[in-house]
């Protein structure tokens, strides 16, 4: 659902395949606390997308981007 919405929203996304990257999983855990997927970052800042509330995703998402 994540991804949906930013493609809605012609937002450029980088896809992390966790099971490909663990360093990815240590980046994740260091910086949520858990393991949570899917996280978006941007600019060392990051969101959960995992409990999807599309309008709550959409206030954090632009959180994030400002």
């Amino acid at each position: 659902m994540a991804k949906r919405v930013l493609e809605e929203k012609n937002i450029e996304f980088d896809e992390i395949d966790i099971e490909d990257n663990p360093e990815a999983v240590e980046t994740i855990i260091t910086a949520r606390g858990k393991r949570v997927v899917p996280t978006l970052e941007y600019n060392g800042k990051f969101i959960d997308g995992n409990h999807f509330e599309r309008n709550r995703f959409e206030q954090e998402l632009e959180e994030l981007l400002a």
